[in-house]
């Protein structure tokens, strides 16, 4: 880790709780915006942006990581690893769906059925969003702030849509769930360091299930999602990320 890692890394990790514990009473930039799901959705084009832009490109630095280290053959010169982000995209697709169908059969509550799969399958993307806090593929001073950026405006929206769906359920215990994953994710990132390979292979899923979260809680009309803000955010943000590489 470069100097200072440990201290940035843990600021943006206590940020993301935050976000989660209190994410109904965060209003970022109020003094210019006062609507605060324009800020949301704007939030939701730069996490969107940071896959497209940042992410991807590294991705495909790493293919050859994946095809000279892997302990497996490496699948079309290591073209498997869009695969996986692929397979992020479906998982949470599928997340989503399964949550839809529990509903409308099982109890509700933060004993139903619909409340587990939605909170369990947050809280794994949360740790895994933590755990590459601190082993970022690039690991500079750099990316931290970069990724710290866009994943804490990402959780911003993903904490109003669960609180949404979800309602006094997760006040009363989803928000405590994510929160400690965040920081079990972090502390879990000191003490386990894995391959180079496993963290492309890691940042190549969870890159796909960020474009389905970004997109589930701003496409359908029901999410009351705000267009020119998503777009705004996509592309401004995108454009800071083009010269940082």
């Amino acid at each position: 880790m470069y100097p200072g890692a440990l201290l940035e890394t843990g600021a943006a990790a206590l940020l993301f709780a935050v976000i989660f514990l209190a994410g109904g009473h965060i209003h970022p930039l109020r003094a210019l915006v006062r609507d605060r799901r324009t800020i949301i959705s704007f939030g939701a084009g730069m996490s969107a942006a940071y896959v497209f832009v940042h992410v991807i490109p590294e991705l495909q630095g790493m293919r050859r990581v994946i095809a000279d280290s892997a302990p497996w053959p490496a699948v079309l010169d290591g073209k498997g690893i869009y695969f996986l982000a692929l397979v992020g995209f479906l998982v949470f697709y599928g997340i989503d769906h399964l949550r839809e169908h529990l509903r409308g059969h099982h109890a509700s509550g933060e004993a139903g059925s619909a409340f587990m799969v939605q909170v369990g399958g947050f809280a794994a993307y949360a740790l895994l969003m933590s755990y590459l806090l601190v082993h970022d593929l690039e690991g500079n001073a750099v990316s931290t702030p970069v990724f710290a950026a866009a994943i804490a405006f990402h959780f911003l929206a993903v904490d109003h849509s669960l609180r949404g769906e979800l309602g006094r359920a997760y006040d009363r215990v989803g928000r405590f769930v994510l929160a400690g994953s965040v920081l079990a994710g972090w502390v879990i990132g000191l003490l386990l360091t894995v391959p180079e390979y496993v963290l492309a292979l890691a940042m190549a899923f969870i890159s796909g299930a960020v474009i389905m979260n970004s997109a589930l809680m701003e496409l359908p009309s029901e999410k009351d999602g705000r267009f020119l803000p998503f777009v705004l955010g996509g592309v401004l943000y995108g454009l800071l990320l083009l010269p940082l590489g």
